[in-house]
């Protein structure tokens, strides 16, 4: 294919030109495989956001999901994949269309004030995730031997190092190769010889009129979509350059990762239900990931303890926190109209930079002080709670407001992503309050 040829093609196709730049020389390219190259180069932003949602505390959460009720949440977790999929999809459409970052977006919209307001409480609450995160890294080092303060350390400066490159890319590839270790997971689970006629009874078994399981299921829809997954997504499109033609292959990165983080937590509710069966603690609470890894321990020995489940929970727990302090950069570059890509070497956007080194560096040493942090993980989960309703709420209008029409949702999709985002706000109010009356 001759340069003209090339030309002509990215013309047609509106690649971006970091495409053409990766495209190899020799031999040529046809047009499908031309194509399929640019697919392929489109993925990422999806994966990276679904997989860091299956952090250590949705972890935690599974885990006592298997523990308290067995198989009774499986089908429940398989049912939150489209409600990923639809709030997520709306991200990626509201950040290649309008080349615009969720904050920005509110703050066009609805103005600067509001755009602060959001990005402010998103900062708070994507600290405290940061902060649970550490303390999963600091648990799962403590199964493989190594102290606190080191796991605890070590993370922070490779987290800290990674983004500092000044190359998104980069920060994506290692962020997808340490978080693709969540995959270990899944064959944790089928070592673990779960009964399959069970799991499947157990799974059409829901006791929804159960307060204390409506209660765990209503953290597991509420938690399903993080504000800060929208704020990473949308501002991850950005920072790879993705245009519209594009559109389709990160529709498809975004399906794919949310079938995947799924998978990876029923997994852990299987993994946990079989071993909580054979210690004889169905019913007990596990609250922490030396909890979680003793229970699993008998059915999987202590290496693939060690190696299945400890390697993936540090994969999940690492890419979590790269992704949570990015997106609160991010949203707080956005709103306070400073400069704010991964793509900017270090000098041209300190800011940017400074606040993510902060929120590392604070919430390392906060983990390593000693300090009792179970108040501020229930803070967290209020703060979420709510947030996702003003979060939702804005992307639905924004959807309608910031699209040209022919980007907009329509007929029974539009019906169904509203019905869909309705009930996950419902929810995640729910955990709101019940997590506020816990409190007094």
């Amino acid at each position: 294919m001759d340069s003209e040829r090339r030309k002509l093609l990215l013309q047609q196709l509106e690649q971006p030109r970091v495409i053409e730049q990766a495209l190899p020389s020799n031999p040529p390219l046809s047009l499908p495989q031309f194509r399929l190259w640019g697919w392929l180069l489109s993925f990422g932003p999806g994966l990276m956001v679904m997989l860091a949602d299956t952090d250590a505390g949705s972890m935690i959460t599974a885990a006592q999901s298997g523990a308290q009720w067995g198989y009774a949440l499986v089908f429940p977790q398989l049912a939150l994949i489209p409600v990923l999929y639809v709030v997520q999809e709306m991200t990626i459409r509201l950040g290649i269309v309008t080349g615009k970052g969720h904050g920005a977006l509110i703050s066009q919209h609805f103005g600067r004030g509001w755009a602060l307001f959001s990005v402010m409480t998103l900062f708070v609450a994507c600290f405290g995730a940061i902060v649970t995160e550490y303390v999963g890294l600091a648990g799962v080092g403590q199964l493989f031997g190594l102290p606190p303060w080191l796991t605890v350390s070590f993370a922070a400066f490779l987290l800290i190092g990674i983004v500092l490159t000044g190359s998104y890319k980069r920060v994506e590839r290692i962020g997808l190769a340490v978080g693709l270790f969540e995959l270990l997971l899944i064959p944790a689970a089928l070592l673990s010889h779960p009964d399959w006629g069970q799991v499947a009874e157990g799974a059409s078994n829901i006791p929804l009129l159960h307060g204390d399981f409506l209660f765990l299921l209503a953290a597991n829809v509420g938690a399903v979509i993080m504000p800060w997954m929208i704020f990473y997504q949308q501002g991850a499109v950005l920072d790879k350059c993705l245009c519209k033609t594009q559109l389709k292959a990160a529709k498809i990165d975004t399906a794919l990762g949310a079938v995947i983080t799924q998978l990876v937590m029923v997994a852990v509710v299987v993994a946990v239900a079989v071993g909580a069966g054979q210690l004889n603690k169905a019913g007990q609470s596990l609250n922490s990931m030396q909890d979680i890894a003793h229970t699993v321990e008998p059915v999987l020995g202590h290496s693939g303890m060690l190696l299945l489940f400890g390697m993936g929970m540090a994969g999940a727990a690492f890419l979590a926190a790269l992704v949570v302090s990015l997106a609160a950069s991010w949203g707080m570059g956005e709103a306070l109209r400073i400069k704010h890509s991964l793509n900017l070497p270090v000098r041209k956007a300190k800011t940017f930079y400074g606040l993510y080194i902060l929120s590392h560096v604070v919430g390392a040493a906060l983990v390593l002080s000693g300090i009792g942090l179970v108040n501020l993980a229930v803070d967290i989960e209020v703060m979420n709670a709510i947030l996702l309703p003003l979060v939702l709420g804005f992307l639905l209008i924004l959807e309608r407001v910031a699209l040209p029409e022919r980007y907009r949702m329509k007929g029974t999709y539009k019906y169904f992503a509203w019905v869909l985002c309705a009930v996950v706000i419902l929810f995640g109010v729910y955990t709101g309050v019940n997590a506020l009356i816990s409190l007094f």
